[in-house]
């Protein structure tokens, strides 16, 4: 397998753990030693600040790895930031801006050249529309990157995972696996331990399930991931 510049992290919805998965990888490879960045190509929900709008999902994923890029690098990290809290495409309309995947294409590309690996969190579904004619999964056709899915590990999570797996596989995207994230403390039963088995079996995928956990750190988790799917990337010298 030869060197990767990164990996995206999409998920079956808002709010299911995509940005968790982000900060474990995040953590447990620059722990290993590789110069790691998180990008979030579109954000909405984004609060308001002297230096203008903050991504919670990527300051979430910066402040478990202890980094502190400066302006600059975060216009680059986040560069379609939006206030209000909707699907990506009517929060760029409301603000009189179009989504280009180009711009985000620049941006990665930019990262890239300053760090070894990028890892690139997606907003919302596979499917979610950034503008009039382009979704989520336009911007993941055009990074090309390999794709972890984010999903929730209880009751109606089969359906809306093995879905996107479908519309994955039809993008001819290269999908690594499936985490069940575990959002808050609670019994891991029956109905979890199915869903990981099934989601293997039908999804045809690797699937793993990623702790609850309280603040920052590497889980022992992702470790084990980066070892399963041999992730590579060059250190900086």
């Amino acid at each position: 397998m030869g060197w990767m510049k990164g990996l995206f992290i999409t998920g079956t919805d808002t709010g299911i753990g995509k940005t968790a998965v982000l900060a474990a990888l995040l953590c447990a490879l620059r722990r290993a030693g590789i110069d790691a960045a998180p990008m979030k190509p579109v954000q909405t929900g984004c609060r308001p600040s002297r230096r203008g709008l903050v991504s919670p999902d990527l300051e979430r994923a910066l402040r478990a790895a202890g980094l502190r890029p400066d302006a600059a690098e975060k216009s680059l990290m986040c560069p379609y930031p939006f206030r209000p809290a909707c699907s990506p495409h009517l929060a760029a309309a409301q603000a009189g801006v179009r989504i280009r995947l180009s711009a985000i294409r620049k941006a990665f590309r930019r990262l890239s050249a300053r760090h070894s690996y990028v890892l690139v969190e997606g907003a919302g579904g596979v499917l979610v529309p950034l503008n009039g004619n382009k979704t989520m999964l336009d911007l993941m056709r055009a990074l090309a990157l390999p794709v972890i899915v984010a999903a929730r590990p209880g009751l109606g999570t089969l359906n809306h995972t093995l879905m996107t797996l479908r519309e994955l596989r039809r993008a001819g995207l290269k999908i690594l696996g499936v985490i069940l994230v575990c959002a808050r403390r609670a019994p891991w039963g029956a109905i979890e331990r199915s869903n990981l088995e099934t989601i293997r079996r039908l999804g045809r995928v690797p699937a793993h399930r990623l702790r609850y956990r309280r603040g920052p750190g590497a889980p022992g988790d992702a470790v084990r991931w980066i070892k399963e799917w041999n992730l590579r990337a060059s250190r900086r010298a």
